[in-house]
């Protein structure tokens, strides 16, 4: 199998190597005489700075079977469209390649330079938690699954932040060299084969808060009574409004209800307990509003894809 990985100006590096280290690897474990993978860096420049002044040697764009984008720096001082525009060879020859039959994958942020080829026009993808919702508003004909690590949708497959890429590339192993050699590949590597969302990982603290000082007002509140009954008529007493209008606020502010929101925040303490403390998982649900372990037990593993108990051994830390 035949892959290209697309270096461009500003591109994590670690990201262009991580995905032919893994399946290199993958060769070894499986042996001689069986079908390998054959990688090469590729990019329609002559030279490429990757991100933090790291230079990477490059081929000219060849046929392959996959092409894989990494993703690039992104922040809130960073300006997406100027860093994008930037990138129009790129960008070019990643729709050039798609047009011709090439299997496209991005890796973490990498999705915003598919999303600028219009492959995710009409189709399902992911990217980094913690930028998926700007790639929602950026493109709004793609579906964006923000707590996916992995979507294949039409040819075109997109992963979650940076370690998702060896989630991908274990899935491709599997599908190329088969289950043994993807387990084996991963236990030599120490990566987990089996998680399927980036749920668990997400920080809502690095979030910015949606809304205006109305809709952070119910929150605050929220926040400081999380052990309490939910009582949406004291909410809005508490801040001054009917039910009717806190209701129609909060939603349009924020894209949830209220109650929506105490969920998510108590399960976020709860994440925080579960993390640094011993007490026992009972003792947290009653913490965070919840009598019956098993209720509590169902929410959390409804917003985070796992058991509070699997939630522990995953991100437990002395």
């Amino acid at each position: 199998m035949r892959l290209g990985v697309l270096a461009y100006p500003g591109c994590f590096a670690s990201e262009v190597f991580g995905v032919p280290d893994l399946l290199t690897m993958a060769d070894r474990v499986a042996g001689p005489g069986h079908p390998g993978f054959e990688v090469s860096v590729v990019s329609p420049r002559h030279r490429v700075v990757a991100a933090g002044g790291v230079p990477i040697a490059v081929r000219p764009p060849r046929e392959a079977d996959v092409l894989v984008v990494p993703g690039f720096e992104l922040g809130p001082d960073i300006d997406t469209a100027a860093r994008l525009g930037a990138l129009g060879p790129e960008i070019a020859l990643i729709g050039d390649r798609a047009a011709a039959g090439t299997a496209i994958v991005s890796i973490c942020v990498g999705a915003f330079l598919l999303a600028e080829a219009g492959l995710l026009d009409r189709r399902r993808a992911t990217t980094a938690w913690l930028f998926a919702d700007e790639l929602a508003r950026r493109y709004p004909d793609a579906e964006v699954l923000a707590d996916r690590l992995v979507v294949t949708d039409g040819g075109v497959t997109t992963t979650a932040a940076f370690s998702a890429m060896y989630d991908f590339a274990l899935a491709l192993v599997r599908r190329h060299s088969g289950a043994r050699v993807a387990r084996r590949t991963a236990r030599v590597a120490l990566l987990d084969d089996a998680r399927s969302s980036q749920a668990p990982y997400v920080d809502a603290r690095l979030l910015p808060r949606p809304g205006t000082e109305f809709s952070h007002r119910v929150m605050r509140w929220l926040d400081r009574h999380l052990a309490e009954r939910y009582d949406l008529g004291r909410v809005a007493a508490a801040c001054h409004a009917s039910s009717r209008t806190l209701l129609r606020r909060f939603a349009a502010e924020t894209g949830q209800t209220p109650l929506q929101y105490l969920q998510a925040a108590r399960v976020r303490r709860a994440r925080q307990l579960l993390e640094t403390t011993d007490r026992t998982v009972a003792s947290i649900a009653a913490t965070v509003g919840y009598q019956d372990a098993g209720t509590f037990a169902a929410l959390f593993a409804r917003h985070t894809g796992r058991r509070p108990s699997a939630h522990r051994t995953t991100f437990r830390r002395p």
